[in-house]
């Protein structure tokens, strides 16, 4: 534990004037961005006595070991920077908003020649129109299949599509009149743009004015006594209107607007927002974070904001935004909204009528949401902390170990030797931290050689983090690298408040995000008993590092093996130690062979021209487009090489080199036939299977 005084700014240090500002940890790993208009106001709020600050706040300044700012011009910069900062550094004591990414959309890809009407989750990409999000995807495809038969655009994959243009056939939905069939020209690109931009406009709430135009053609063809088409007109306004039935008005004014609930607790907040578009409600999501830091409802607003429209702009940000408490100031959160929609966006507080009683109904949502992930993760966190308290106990631990890593050995008889490195933070996968290793120093099966590199590998990177950030004060250690000395790193420079610490610069891994090899673990796992457990403790002893637990998990029993014992731990078949152990474990197992088996494919599929330095994927293609096969390549001069666009003499005379010191293949042999196959541009898939067991 820190003590804040020993990092605090000297006095006039800070300038009066907005900016952002960073607290880092003693591994300058940033652990909370914040935002103030008048940052020495704001620092020196956190420099009294510890007694007079939140408990939260308490423990952020007693964490933290140094903290810096940047000064901008307004408040409004000072925003967008916060924004930009929290979802780069991820910091731990920032509220974040959970499950953002997991909701599906109706998207249209107007990016596209022909564009198409699918589902889709994850990040919003540019080209692409959305709507929604949808509480589930059957309840997408349900809307789609309704409008259709009206706007017949594509919705084929891209494969479909090309497969049906190569045969000239439609698909079955190009049969039943529910697809233009562009695919075999039924219409021209620029019609079926069109239909996709009449589908864009009626899902976006223009349904009125479309709807009343089928009703008029219908009634002209029904006096013109063209009944068919006045039926399948009929049908189609039918279509129409149970489309927008699933979704009942609620705003009688064919509002536009977000409506932002909360529901909050002393630990934790739920956030639901309904997306009303045209008066109807069109979409609807919610988050669920911990208050780890100490906020109030207003700047639970101001979070929720920046996370829902940090990364919109145009008609995604709605003309007004309907919220329980305004931010502290507003005029800079509203302006930052404006500027992102193009035009002016209303924020404010609903105070009578429908917009009220519907912010009740967003708020009861809310208050449900936060009732059942209560009810979810109090089971969750009991068995986790059980979990890595029966770790501890087991192992004779001092604490619990909230960072676990755990490394596998992968190969196939001793060829393509990988390892990988899986994270568990808190019992939970931190996927973002894993990392892959390719074995360096030896060919062949030895996993226990193979064990030893790895782990020195790591912890020496980890020893070298320590260099670059100015804690590396100790004699290298017996048998140790002593890791090389920290270059300079480019970028805009930032003031500090710690002295001692190097200046803090750009977007570099020691700036503080979450990534590398910079914080160590409590507890290193490794695949297998006994020797590999002594090859992890004799690479920890050979670069001093004396204050991580070590332990390996026996796949054949299941036994806990730790160093210089010659009996292994037996934790109960239920334990909830044990079980999170195994999930450690296979995860790092699996990382470990889908790697290998890249890496084995991309080995197996390499041709001769793989091996040329300086030759990408683009000149390969052209010289065998321009050869035909790599047999006639080799025997080409140089001189016609040369004729190859792209390619110069230079890089001519390296490909002939490497081709004719490369042996040639066997020819390959069609084993149904019995005929040799002739050279061809690619080499056979499989002319044999492998035999072998994974590990």
């Amino acid at each position: 534990m820190a003590d804040p005084s020993s990092y605090r700014p000297k006095p006039g240090q800070i300038p009066d004037s907005p900016g952002v500002y960073r607290f880092r940890d003693e591994y300058r790993r940033v652990i909370y961005v914040g935002k103030a208009k008048s940052l020495r106001q704001r620092l020196s709020s956190y420099f009294q006595d510890l007694a007079n600050l939140h408990p939260r706040t308490r423990t952020m300044v007693t964490t933290a070991a140094s903290v810096e700012w940047t000064v901008v011009n307004t408040e409004v910069e000072a925003l967008q920077l916060e924004y930009t900062w929290i979802k780069e550094y991820d910091p731990r004591f920032n509220v974040k908003y959970r499950d953002d990414k997991s909701y599906p959309y109706l998207a249209v890809t107007l990016d596209e020649e022909y564009p198409r009407v699918r589902v889709m989750r994850g990040a919003k990409k540019k080209g692409v129109r959305y709507f929604g999000p949808y509480g589930q995807a059957w309840a997408i495809r349900e809307t789609v299949d309704l409008m259709l038969r009206v706007f017949p655009v594509r919705t084929c994959s891209a494969g479909v599509f090309k497969r049906s243009a190569q045969i000239g056939r439609p698909c079955l939905l190009g049969y039943i009149g529910k697809c233009s069939a562009p695919c075999v020209g039924r219409v021209s690109p620029e019609e079926h743009r069109e239909l996709a931009e009449e589908f864009c406009d009626f899902m976006a709430g223009r349904t009125g004015a479309y709807i009343r135009r089928l009703e008029k053609s219908m009634q002209e063809a029904a006096e013109e006594m063209e009944y068919e088409r006045a039926a399948r007109l009929r049908d189609d306004v039918d279509a129409l209107r149970r489309a927008m039935e699933k979704s009942a008005v609620v705003l009688a004014d064919a509002t536009d607007a977000d409506l932002i609930a909360l529901a909050e607790d002393e630990l934790e907040a739920a956030v639901q927002i309904f997306h009303v578009r045209g008066g109807r409600v069109r979409g609807q999501r919610g988050w669920v974070t911990d208050k780890v830091e100490n906020v109030d409802s207003a700047a639970l607003v101001e979070h929720a904001l920046q996370q829902l429209y940090g990364e919109e702009s145009g008609d995604a940000v709605p003309k007004e935004v309907l919220v329980p408490a305004l931010p502290d100031p507003v005029e800079p959160v509203q302006q930052w909204l404006t500027d992102r929609r193009g035009s002016n966006v209303s924020l404010r507080i609903p105070q009578r009528g429908d917009k009220k009683d519907l912010m009740a109904t967003v708020q009861r949502n809310a208050q449900q949401a936060l009732a059942l992930h209560k009810t979810k993760r109090a089971s969750d966190l009991t068995t986790r902390s059980r979990a890595l308290e029966e770790i501890a106990q087991a192992l004779g631990l001092d604490s619990v170990p909230l960072r676990i890593e755990c490394f596998d050995i992968s190969h196939l008889q001793g060829d393509d030797v990988v390892a990988s490195m899986v994270v568990f933070e808190d019992g939970l996968a931190r996927k973002g931290e894993y990392r892959r290793f390719q074995i360096k120093t030896f060919e062949g099966q030895d996993d226990v050689r193979a064990m030893h590199e790895v782990i020195g590998r790591r912890f020496r990177r980890y020893l070298q983090e320590k260099q670059q950030t100015g804690e590396w004060d100790e004699e290298t250690p017996a048998g140790g690298d002593a890791p090389p000395a920290a270059g300079p790193v480019g970028g805009p420079v930032t003031a500090s408040a710690d002295e001692d610490a190097p200046v803090a610069t750009g977007p570099t891994d020691e700036e503080g995000r979450p990534k590398r090899f910079a914080y160590p673990p409590q507890l290193v796992v490794v695949d297998g008993g006994q020797p590999q457990v002594a090859a992890a403790q004799r690479a920890l002893s050979e670069l001093g590092i004396d204050d991580v637990a070590v332990c390996g998990l026996a796949k054949r029993l299941e036994e806990v093996w730790v160093p210089d014992e010659d009996d292994p731990v037996v934790l109960p078949r239920s334990s909830e130690g044990l079980y999170l152990l195994q999930r450690v474990r296979d995860e790092a197992h699996r990382f470990a062979i889908a790697y290998q088996r890249n890496k084995r494919g991309k080995r197996l599929k390499a041709g001769p021209l793989d091996s040329v330095p300086g030759l990408g994927e683009s000149r390969r293609q052209a010289l065998l487009k321009h050869f035909g096969s790599v047999k006639r390549l080799r025997a080409a001069r140089i001189e016609d090489i040369c004729e190859v666009p792209g390619i110069g003499r230079k890089t001519a005379e390296t490909i002939a080199a490497a081709l004719a010191g490369a042996a040639p293949a066997a020819p390959a042999v069609n084993t149904a036939t019995g005929e040799i196959i002739e050279d061809d541009a690619t080499p056979p898939a499989a002319l044999s299977s492998e035999r072998g067991q994974e590990r």
